[in-house]
């Protein structure tokens, strides 16, 4: 069974920094590319950040280029995401993501989310 815990939001003030853990279970952790996306109130779901299962390849979504790092700990199963001089507009709920593909099918699995509010 696919399971990915979401922990490390919180309130901060702009910016601060925070770092965002996902707890990945139930599969080949180490070969799993791993995403993390965010959602704010009235908006679509948008990409923050990807890495491949070995780590070699990162990719950023343009509003987090340069303040934002995606990380990989594959002997804890763990993705991480340092969000670095946060601005108000990255308030959002954020996401782990990873794609699983059996006998030809992708299938996408979600964590819960965790909150990130950015103010003063």
């Amino acid at each position: 069974q696919v399971q990915l815990v979401e922990s490390g939001g919180g309130l901060v003030q702009p910016g601060g920094s925070l770092r965002l853990s996902c707890a990945a279970s139930g599969f080949t952790f180490s070969s799993s590319t791993m995403s993390w996306y965010r959602q704010a109130p009235g908006k679509e779901r948008e990409l923050v950040a990807t890495i491949t299962g070995a780590g070699g390849n990162t990719n950023y979504g343009d509003p987090v280029k340069g303040r934002f790092t995606i990380s990989r700990d594959n002997a804890k199963n763990t993705v991480y995401l340092q969000m670095n001089s946060l601005k108000r507009e990255d308030t959002a709920v954020y996401y782990c993501k990873t794609r699983i593909t059996r006998s030809l099918v992708p299938y996408d699995y979600w964590g819960q989310g965790t909150q990130v509010t950015v103010s003063s």
